[in-house]
Order: structure tokens, then C-alpha cells, then sequence
């Protein structure tokens, strides 16, 4: 029944990224605010089994990166599950997609400018025990979104070739960081192992945790959104998403464990919390001033990497949704530079999100919004036909119950809003297709 649907007016765009380029991109989106701020939130309810979530989101992000990839393989267009929603499943599934996704990543890309701000600010002493003042820590925020906007509105090129050098300056800063805290490891910090929150159960408390974490994972979706600038998309795209997953997975666990065995779990939590810099401190409390040094500047410059990738694959999607009259039509112009418009659009979305000014109610919001998003991925990929498939239909299952799980542990309180979201996100595509079918929109 799809063959029925309307396909959108296209502005082509030119497959400029390979796999090293690709690999580039989902680092640059995963190795950044989760490790330097996440880990500790997610630290903080769980404990030192936050390394058992991180190895269980693992699991979930890698269940959903191969329903990706075979989904961005069998159909190379930008957009991500908003457009495999649209073919594989039905308009609303696709419209649901879209709209999670454009909530899930304007919130982390909020989280990632008051992170970028939180670790530029640390150094210079503007943090007092409360933490930065909040005027100060939006402001940095909103200059540093203005900033990449500016970026990403230059085009793919400019932006691929600032991602390459952030992403091996943030390696090689969290290299140096692990391989000095090995040498200090203190085992005692890692028990009692099981140590949540003291209101939740540990299953509990390292599912949600998970949750959490899951978040930082799903930065490899950055490479099936940008599906139309990707060369040779049935063999580089899942290709650069099962290196970018694995890669990261090795990264996280050991950066965490490092930050563990230094300052313990509740510290690094307890700095987070006070909208300070986590693995910054942990740094300090191992390696000294220079440590500490090294690694606000890996921080700032990962922040700044993550922000720039996910303006850059939310761009995407708003390019796509305007080519189906989801959103206004005239943000899927596309001129020499690609779709500057939806650039800027989603710049105002992020930008209005900071103003929120806290990284706990944007960090958590963005998991429960992402986990519908993938959950939606998996259904999409059990749905594909089995000259496209590539992977067997249970990893797909086991992708979507791992985020049904994911999300049913996460915070009741978070859970609310974003019904209200999904709410809104419906009433908006029923009158969008209400216009549509009366002639009375352009």
C-alpha cells in the first residue's frame, strides 16, 4: 500500500562521505557529552554497575544499528527512520519518527552546548559550589549554538573536515586519561558494585541507567540520516555503523571504569548534578593540573563535535519532513551549500531548548523520546522484505524489546512530557494531512 504515497520533490545532494569519513561522523556524535557528562548521571543511579549498563546498551544500540543500516542500505535517502517509517510501516509511523527524533536530538544537542559551557567555564574558576551562574552558563551555550549553526550552514565539506580533528584530539586526550588512571586504579571504588539510588531496586536502577546511557549510543545514527551524502550506501553504510558501535562500546567502558576507580560514582554524580565538569575533575584527582587541563579540552572540543553532528543530521530531517509537507516545504531547499533553512530552523529549536539551562531534564528527555524513535527503526526492519534483509528478523525483535525495556525503567516523571510531546507531534500531522488533502497548504 505504501506504492500509494506520494513521494517528495528532491533537491539532490552529493555522496561526498566514504567509510573512515562515516566511521568520523557517528564518533564525533557518540564520543562527547555522554562520556563526559552522561556516564556520571547514569553513574549516579546505578553505581558502579553503571559498567553493566553500559555494556547493555551496547547490546540494544548494536540490535538497532544493524536494523539502521540494512534500512539506510535498501533505502540511501536522508532522513533516518522518518523515511523508513513512511515506506515500511505507514504515514503516521514515519511522521512519529520524525518528530521523536527532531525532540530527541534537539535535547541532546542542548545538553551537549551546556556541557561545552560547563567545561569551558570550570577552568576559570566562574563555578562556585552551586555551579556556574545560570545567566552565564546559557549564554556561553547560545554563543556556542550560534557558532555551529554558522558551521554546519556552510555545507558537508567544512563540517566533515572539523569533525575529523575534534574526533582524534578527544581520543588521544581520553587515551592518556585511562592509561593514567590504570596506573593509580583503586579497586575499592568499585564496591559495593551494586550501589543505586536508594530509592530504586539494582535491576532497576542499571536498567535506567542503561536508559541513560543508550542516549550517547545512538550517535551512529548520524551516518543513516546523511543516507544521500554517503558513497556506495549498501557497503559503506553498514560497514561504518558496526565500527563506529564497536569502537565507541571499547571507549565508554574504559574511560567509566577509569573515572570510577578515581573519584567513585557518587562524587562523579554529585559534580553533575551542580552543572559542573565531571571527568574533568576526575582528572585532576589523578593526573593533576595538567591532566585536568587536557581533558577540558578534549571535553570542550567533543561537545562542540557532538552539537555540530547533531545539528547537522537534524538538519536532515527537517529537510526530509519539509519534502513531504510535514513541516513548511520551504525548509527542503537545497542550494549550493545544502539545506541552510533547516539549518538554521533546527539552530532556533536547540537554541530555545538551552534556555532550559539544566542537562538532567534535556539528557533524560532526549532517552525517552530516542528510545521511541529506534523502537519505531526496529519495527521498520521487520518489515523490510527479505531481498533486502541483511541480518536475521530477531536481532530486529530483540532491538525492539531491548528499547520497550530501556524506556519502561526510566524516571515516571520524564515519561509524562513526553506523552504530551507525542501528543502534540500527532494533533500537528493530522491537520498537516488535513491541509494536504484539501489543497488548502503549499
Amino acid at each position: 500500500m505504501h506504492t500509494k504515497l506520494s513521494q517528495p520533490s528532491r533537491d539532490p545532494l552529493q555522496r561526498r562521505i566514504g567509510v573512515a569519513g562515516g566511521v568520523l561522523l557517528g564518533l564525533g556524535s557518540m564520543v562527547g557529552t555522554g562520556v563526559f557528562v552522561g556516564i556520571a548521571v547514569a553513574g549516579g543511579v546505578a553505581g558502579p554497575a553503571v559498567l553493566l549498563s553500559i555494556a547493555l546498551a551496547a547490546i540494544v544500540a548494536a540490535c538497532n544499528a544493524a536494523s539502521s543500516a540494512q534500512l539506510a542500505a535498501a533505502h540511501p535517502v536522508s532522513g533516518g527512520t522518518y523515511e523508513y517509517g513512511y515506506r515500511f510501516i505507514g504515514p503516521a509511523a514515519g511522521f512519529m519518527a520524525g518528530w521523536m527524533f527532531l525532540i530527541a536530538k534537539s535535547a541532546s544537542a542542548a545538553t551537549a552546548a551546556l556541557a561545552f559551557s560547563a567545561y569551558v567555564l570550570a577552568p576559570l574558576g566562574a563555578f562556585v559550589h552551586e555551579g556556574a551562574t545560570p545567566a552565564l552558563l546559557v549564554g556561553v551555550a547560545l554563543l556556542l549554538v550560534a557558532v555551529v549553526t554558522a558551521i554546519v550552514a556552510r555545507g558537508i565539506r567544512p563540517t566533515t573536515g572539523v569533525n575529523a580533528v575534534i574526533v582524534t584530539l578527544t581520543v588521544t586526550a581520553l587515551a592518556v586519561f585511562v592509561g593514567v588512571a590504570a596506573a593509580s586504579f583503586t579497586p575499592a571504588r568499585l564496591a559495593p558494585f551494586f550501589d543505586p539510588e536508594p530509592s530504586l531496586a539494582p535491576l532497576r536502577a542499571t536498567t535506567y541507567a542503561a536508559a541513560l546511557v543508550f542516549v550517547a549510543f545512538t550517535g551512529y545514527g548520524r551516518v543513516a540520516t546523511l543516507g544521500e551524502e554517503i558513497r556506495d550506501p549498501q557497503r559503506n553504510i553498514p560497514r561504518a555503523v558496526a565500527a563506529t558501535v564497536a569502537i565507541v562500546t571499547l571507549i565508554y567502558l574504559a574511560v567509566t571504569a577509569a573515572a570510577i576507580a578515581t573519584i567513585g560514582t557518587q562524587e562523579l554524580a554529585t559534580v553533575a548534578r551542580a552543572g559542573g565538569a565531571p571527568l574533568e575533575q576526575a582528572a585532576f584527582a589523578v593526573g593533576g593540573a595538567p591532566l585536568q587541563l587536557a581533558v577540558a579540552v578534549a571535553a570542550i572540543g567533543a561537545t562542540f563535535g557532538v552539537l555540530l553532528n547533531l545539528l547537522l543530521g537534524l538538519s536532515r530531517v527537517v529537510l526530509a519532513m519539509g519534502r513531504r509537507g510535514d513541516v513548511p516545504r520551504r525548509l527542503a531547499r537545497v542550494g549550493a551549500s545544502g539545506p541552510v533553512r533547516a539549518v538554521v530552523t533546527v539552530g532556533v529549536l536547540v537554541g530555545g531548548l538551552v534556555l532550559l539551562g539544566d542537562v538532567r531534564t534535556t539528557w533524560s528527555f532526549s532517552a525517552v523520546a530516542v528510545l521511541l524513535y529506534y523502537a519505531l527503526t526496529n519495527v521498520a526492519a521487520l518489515r523490510l522484505p527479505a531481498a533486502l534483509r541483511r541480518y536475521p528478523r530477531w536481532i530486529s525483535a530483540v532491538g525492539l524489546v531491548g528499547c520497550v525495556s530501556l524506556g519502561a525503567a526510566i524516571d515516571r516523571s520524564v515519561l509524562v512530557p513526553a506523552a504530551i510531546a507525542g501528543i502534540v507531534g500527532l494533533a500537528w500531522f493530522v491537520t498537516a494531512t488535513y491541509v494536504r488533502s484539501t489543497g488548502s497548504g503549499g
